[in-house]
């Protein structure tokens, strides 16, 4: 059997020229959400099965990588079920493990905990513009603060971050999970039938008001609720305005504090943020996740279709591992995304050091050799990045390639 050049479909190798400005991005988030007391913490990137098929990843957990046994564990002949080959996965998001970490490390651990955590994530999706089966995701959590001050702090550190990298004008959709299931008992739907509901609901930026209409219909849902439910985001607006009548027509049906809890957070955000962004309240906002307990968000930027990162509060999760309940909130910002638009806009990165390159002739004396080591030595000590390489035949093409790599100073050693 051949050998295969190209990657794994849905992977992706990555030049040099991407992989500065990676590293960079990853400096960056590290030395802004360390300045707001994140701590940075690293899982395993395969997990026990059972906690990734806890059924509460959503869709994701159908795009599990799963694990084989391995050794004597694994016997296919007596196998009867999947559940008999494997007993692990990759882990397709941070969350869980996360769960999974706290959990086993609560005792050592502060209270409230900010964790940061950068790292590889799998899943068997459908590859496309800026989605890779393997992709980096970078969260930041806030574990046992029960306040709207957990909410401020994430979307003020993350949106600080992407300030950094010069976005601008972007949006911070935000809505409550409690919200949501208030408006669809507000219209009279069976709570069972809430996550259809949502899923058909999220649709509305795609298929748009009518959209939803025909397939909330088509599902069988009663032209009553549908009509009710619908009028509501047709007179709820994206502010504070809206919010409030939103409060005030769901006031009987919506449990705690869910609109007044998002009021808190936009009238704080709005005004203490660093960065240029609206923070808007957004009602058809669903996010897939099922562990998704309160308030919920995303960022959207007009250089991407889809959204650029997202998250929300989690205050069930935790406690499915340990037995008792433990708040949590969590946002996550899309790196791979986000790389691909500073790529396509020819991002630069700034105050990078200087860079030379060293050129020999071949043939060059082994003295003259030590020499040209001796000097690239002596910039390197000054902070200098020094390559030292043999000359091409093509030095033309050399030099280009040198250029696209950021070394601006070429110097040539020929055979005497």
């Amino acid at each position: 059997m051949g050998l295969v050049k190209k990657p794994v479909t849905g992977m992706k190798d990555i030049l040099p020229q991407e992989m500065q400005i990676r590293d960079y991005v990853m400096r960056l988030i590290k030395e802004t959400y360390s300045g707001f007391g994140f701590s940075s913490i690293e899982t395993p990137c395969v997990e026990h099965i059972e906690n990734l098929c806890s059924k509460q990843g959503g869709d994701n957990e159908k795009l599990i990588f799963k694990i084989m046994k391995r050794g004597e564990k694994l016997n296919l002949e007596t196998a009867t079920s999947e559940q008999d080959l494997t007993d692990s996965g990759l882990r397709y998001d941070l969350t869980v493990p996360l769960s999974r970490y706290y959990s086993n490390n609560a005792n050592q651990l502060p209270t409230p905990f900010k964790a940061l955590q950068m790292g590889s994530v799998w899943r068997a999706d459908r590859p496309q513009r800026g989605r890779f089966r393997q992709f980096v995701q970078c969260d930041i959590d806030i574990l046992g603060e029960p306040s709207y001050l957990a909410e401020v702090e994430l979307i003020l550190a993350t949106t600080t971050l992407l300030g950094k990298l010069n976005f601008k004008n972007f949006k911070v959709r935000i809505n409550d999970r409690r919200l949501l299931k208030a408006m669809a008992k507000y219209s009279g739907f069976a709570e069972e039938s809430y996550d259809t509901v949502f899923i058909i609901l999220d649709k509305m930026d795609k298929i748009g008001i009518e959209g939803v209409e025909a397939e909330l219909l088509e599902a069988g849902f009663a032209a009553s609720s549908v009509d009710t439910y619908l009028s509501l985001f047709k007179e709820i607006t994206g502010d504070m305005a809206g919010l409030k009548l939103c409060a005030e027509k769901l006031k009987d049906v919506c449990e705690g504090d869910a609109a007044e809890n998002l009021m808190r957070i936009m009238d704080c955000v709005d005004k203490v943020k660093l960065a240029d962004f609206s923070l808007v309240f957004d009602p058809t906002l669903v996010r897939g996740m099922s562990y998704y307990t309160g308030s919920i968000f995303e960022i959207e930027m007009v250089e991407f279709s889809s959204s650029v990162g997202g998250g929300g509060r989690y205050d069930k999760m935790i406690g499915k591992f340990t037995g008792n309940e433990t708040c949590a909130c969590g946002f996550s910002i899309g790196f791979e995304r986000i790389v691909t638009i500073l790529l396509e806009n020819g991002f630069e990165v700034p105050g990078e050091t200087a860079k030379k390159a060293f050129l020999m002739e071949k043939g060059l004396s082994p003295e003259a050799v030590c020499e040209v080591m001796k000097e690239a030595n002596e910039e390197r000590a000054k902070g200098v990045k020094v390559l030292v390489a043999q000359m091409n035949k093509n030095k033309k093409f050399q030099k280009e390639q040198l250029a696209k790599d950021g070394y601006t100073d070429v110097k040539e050693w020929f055979v005497k």
